[in-house]
Parts: C-alpha cells; sequence; structure tokens
C-alpha cells in the first residue's frame, strides 16, 4: 500500500520483526533505539551491578545487544509460554542476585509480561529492576501493572505520544526525534545511513555524549 501511493524510501524503527524489511520492493532503513536507551544508564551514572535480561527466549537477541553497549552480563527469564503466561516463571537462566536489572523489550503493550518478569527478578534476589522498550503501546492497564509492579523505572522513546493520562511516576520518555532527523538528511544529502549506526553506537556509551 505504502508503494502503491508512491513511497519510494521507508525509514522504520525497532520493527517487531526485521524480516518486515524483505516484503519491501524498496530501500528500507531500519533504525534502532537501543543506543539511545543505552545511553540513559551512562548518562545517570547507573552502571554498577548491571545485569541485562531479556523477558523470554525470543528476546535475547535485542537483550544482547543492550548487554554488549553497556559491557554488562546477560541473564534470560525462562518463560516458555509468555502470550499466556500470568504466573511467575519460576527459572532465571543467569545470575541476578543482587545485581541491578534492566529488563529489554521493543513494545509494552498490556505490560503484563513486563510486570511478571519484574517480579521474576525480584523474586531472584535483583535489587533495582529497570524496563526499557522502544514502543510505549500501554493498552488496558499497562499503567497499573508497572505501577504496581517492582520496576523502578520505565525508560521509553517517544515513537508514540502518549496522552497525560498514561503518563506515571516511574515514567522516563527519550526522544528519537533527533535520530529520524539525522538519518533523513543523511538519505537527502545522499550520505551513507549505515555510517549513522555506527556513530550513535560510539556516543551512546560516552558518559557525556555532547
Amino acid at each position: 500500500m505504502l508503494e502503491a501511493d508512491g513511497v519510494d524510501r521507508a525509514v522504520t524503527l525497532d520493527l517487531h520483526a526485521a524480516q518486515l524489511q524483505g516484503f519491501f520492493d524498496i530501500p528500507v532503513d531500519h533504525l534502532e533505539a537501543t543506543p539511545l536507551l543505552a545511553r540513559y544508564f551512562f548518562e545517570h551514572d547507573l552502571l554498577d551491578n548491571l545485569v541485562v535480561v531479556s523477558p523470554d527466549h525470543a528476546g535475547v537477541s535485542k537483550a544482547r545487544r543492550m548487554a554488549d553497549l553497556l559491557h554488562a552480563p546477560l541473564a534470560i527469564i525462562d518463560n516458555r509460554d509468555p502470550d499466556k503466561s500470568t504466573t511467575n516463571p519460576e527459572a532465571v537462566i543467569g545470575s541476578v542476585e543482587g545485581e541491578n536489572a534492566i529488563l529489554v523489550d521493543d513494545i509494552i503493550d498490556t505490560a503484563v509480561r513486563i510486570s511478571i518478569s519484574a517480579q521474576t527478578l525480584k523474586n531472584a534476589g535483583a535489587n533495582d529492576i529497570y524496563a526499557v522498550a522502544t514502543h510505549p503501546v500501554f493498552s488496558q492497564d499497562a499503567v497499573k501493572h508497572m505501577t504496581e509492579s517492582p520496576l523502578k523505572k520505565v525508560i521509553v522513546t517517544d515513537s508514540i505520544q502518549l496522552p497525560e493520562e498514561k503518563m506515571f511516576d516511574k515514567i522516563e520518555i527519550i526522544s528519537v526525534g533527533d535520530l529520524i532527523g539525522r538519518t533523513i538528511r543523511r538519505i537527502y544529502q545522499e550520505r551513507s545511513v549505515g555510517k549513522l549506526f555506527l556513530k550513535e553506537e560510539r556516543e551512546s556509551t560516552k558518559s557525556d555524549p555532547k
């Protein structure tokens, strides 16, 4: 439909499945917010005793990317059926006891999974627990679930503009406007977008990226 409407290039942000790029016959620049989210922990001096956690086995690659940027170990919540689970999984693969945990996901929708994952980590002995995600859908009772969960902070981007009723004390919002703007400028100037990705990765590991 986009191509039929005359779109000749697409810029996307953290597609739920990277394979979606293959459905286009036009160039697709797939941006990722992970370096921006990682930078939050550098800027706020939250690098001690970190472990990055995937809420299930399917999200390991995204969590590993965050772990690499933060130079932190990786753990996995052994949730075999994340879409239907309403109870806390028993097992955590990796050590989280006494650590500050960062749960990584691409989307927070109903927040049931992220809240259950946070409780699982707390039961396993984790200290402060953070959640990071690119797209804050926050449907149904998401805000209630996160507010009542052990999560200390929920760090998301402004890929979706949140109305006032979906704002709460734990939330931190990071803008992706500059990233998208610089990408569009490079496309217009016929410069490499790939080099922008490398620049974002370098800047994400600086305490003062300016």
